[in-house]
């Protein structure tokens, strides 16, 4: 599926083209030729982190060629989702670029794309598992993620549905908690904004009402003043009496004597009428006059009441806000707010009837999902140990430990079956890989009772067995043989040729026991004739694969013994592929 893989510039590889093959490629060199930037430039092609790229002081460059026509479809429908075209013969173009500053740039098919996009396809497209996966597969999350990939669809349906729960579970014990813990908060606030309401109940302010308030007090302080002016007014309008007359008689009068002589002059007439309409209004304000004398009495009591009230209004705006808008603005938020408080009670009751359902919910799904595991474990743990047969470890077997958490190890509890267990959103199961070496030998966990060897194959083990349940079609293995060797070593090789069968394997080793099985076998070398070491890539067969055998095997690549005994390696190796060759069963 992988076809062919172009890296310049990173590391010690200045430029260099790795044509791939359907089945198993090995990758072999010196220590230190540049092996490893083959993988790292995988990871670069897939969306890896550009800040694990050794810096080289140009920039690089990755070009990777898949051939689409037997993938998941749904890596074909991403990359065109993304604006991909593929060439006629179904092939998709990646590409991946970082500058010196660190800057990253990715191609699909021929159009720029999201770094994001290149991860999703490399999701779909290859699984790397190198020594450090090793070591993550000691960690009980990763194994519990293990077992539950290796459960199937249903399983993680399962899984999926009782997070969800948990979630929500969490959620609402969370809100339940903080409103009791908030009740005696809530009802000191309570108290408060009823003392607030009621006060300003109690004074009722009007919209308004200051200004009114104000004005009626400063005419009761000044009433006997007011009343000399206004009846001097209406003196002036009126007269003093019978002998005197006022400006409403005067003014009469004069329209009188100009509409006398309206016939001789009509202009007249005009300012006879409005001397007349003169005369009336001010006969008018006259008898307003007259009413406003007679209703101006001086009222202590009445002015003592306004001062009361102004008192009562500054006192509300000194505690509330700065006027009486503002005080009935208070008032109405109060009062929401206050509703809301007396309803908390009303809350905290649903909350703990919805508590009292997820967490009925939560245990039952709790208990299919340990259920689920359990059945789960025993099939991974046969089929685990199965192919430990098959890698020199003929007695050994692995054991998925499956167990219910302590209430004490987690703040959430789900009572399940009568027993209170602790839970999280994966479950309430503590998951535990265990390596039995020999029959009658106790079990013991991989951090403890697994060599470096031991691991390697149990990690190749696992993820044979996982292959056969689906997966990413192209596997790369960086050196998982570590520590393995001898007939150990001819297993592993014959486990990952099976494996290739069903999948695209590529494998960076330096065992020639695991090299000789390859149908393709690439080899990184290095120059060091110029001033700056550089490494390339090429393909060797025949007696070229023989002597790089040798070197592997005993650092001879010339010695005519070390490539007899490289080529009696290879013709053993092909045998074992055709099934014409059987090994005896030993302990590796």
């Amino acid at each position: 599926m992988l076809e062919e893989l172009r890296i310049q510039n990173l590391g010690v590889i200045a430029d260099a083209t790795l044509p791939f093959s359907d089945g198993l490629t090995v990758l072999t060199g010196e220590t230190g030729a540049g092996k490893t930037m083959v993988v790292a430039g995988l990871g670069l092609l897939f969306g890896g982190r550009a800040s694990k790229v050794p810096p080289s002081g140009e920039k690089t460059v990755v070009e990777g060629r898949i051939r689409t026509d037997n993938v998941p479809s749904q890596l074909r429908e991403r990359a065109i989702a993304a604006g991909a075209e593929l060439d006629d013969d179904s092939e998709l173009l990646l590409a991946r670029s970082v500058s010196i500053e660190g800057r990253s740039r990715a191609w699909v098919g021929g159009r720029s794309a999201p770094i994001g996009v290149l991860g999703e396809l490399g999701e779909l497209t290859v699984s790397v598992h190198g020594q450090s996966d090793q070591m993550r597969l000691l960690n009980p999350s990763e194994q519990r993620a293990a077992l539950d990939r290796f459960a199937g669809e249903a399983h993680l349906k399962l899984v999926a549905d009782y997070a969800e729960t948990f979630h929500s579970l969490h959620a609402v014990s969370e809100q339940l908690t903080r409103l009791q813990g908030d009740a005696r908060e809530m009802a000191r606030e309570a108290d408060l904004l009823r003392l607030g309401l009621e006060e300003i109940a109690s004074v009722d302010p009007q919209p308004g009402e200051e200004q009114e308030l104000a004005e009626e007090g400063r005419r009761l302080e000044h009433a006997e003043t007011l009343r000399q002016a206004a009846a001097a007014a209406h003196q002036a309008l009126i007269g003093l009496d019978d002998d005197t007359q006022g400006a409403v008689d005067l003014s009469g009068s004069a329209a009188r004597l100009l509409d006398a002589q309206a016939d001789t002059d009509p202009m007249l007439a005009e300012y006879a009428e409005r001397l007349s309409q003169a005369s009336a209004a001010l006969s008018e304000a006259g008898s307003d006059l007259l009413h406003y004398i007679e209703g101006l009495q001086a009222d202590p009591s009445r002015l003592e009441e306004i001062f009361q009230r102004q008192l009562a209004i500054k006192g509300l705006l000194r505690k509330y806000a700065e006027d009486i808008d503002g005080v009935l603005a208070w008032a109405e938020t109060s009062r929401q707010r206050l509703n809301e408080l007396e309803s908390s009670d009303d809350r905290i009751e649903e909350l703990t009837e919805e508590l009292a359902a997820l967490t009925e919910q939560a245990a039952t799904q709790a208990a299919q999902l340990s259920k689920s595991r359990r059945s789960a474990a025993e099939r991974f743990s046969a089929a685990v140990s199965s192919e430990l047969k098959n890698l020199a470890m003929p007695h050994a077997s692995v054991v998925a430990s499956v167990n219910p958490r302590p209430a004490g190890k987690s703040a959430l509890r789900l009572c399940v079956d009568g027993t209170e267990h602790g839970a999280t959103e994966e479950g309430i199961d503590d998951i535990e890989l265990q390596l039995r070496p020999h029959p009658g030998s106790p079990a013991a966990p991989l951090t403890k009772g697994a060599s470096g060897g031991e691991l390697s194959r149990v990690m190749l083990a696992i993820e044979v067995v996982f292959a056969g349940a689906g997966g990413p079609p192209v596997l790369v293995f960086d050196e998982v043989d570590a520590g393995v060797g001898g007939q150990a070593a001819v297993e592993i090789g014959r486990c990952l040729a099976r494996l290739a069968r069903r999948h695209q394997v590529l494998v960076v080793t330096h065992l020639p026991q695991v090299a000789a099985f390859a149908d393709r076998h690439l080899v990184v070398s290095k120059d060091t004739s110029g001033s700056v070491t550089v490494s390339g890539v090429q393909v060797v067969d025949d007696g070229q694969r023989a002597r790089e055998l040798a070197r592997m095997l005993a650092g001879m690549p010339d010695s005519h013994l070390g490539v007899a005994h490289a080529e009696e390696l290879l013709a053993s190796a092909a045998k074992l592929k055709s099934g014409k060759l059987r090994l005896r069963p030993t302990e590796g």
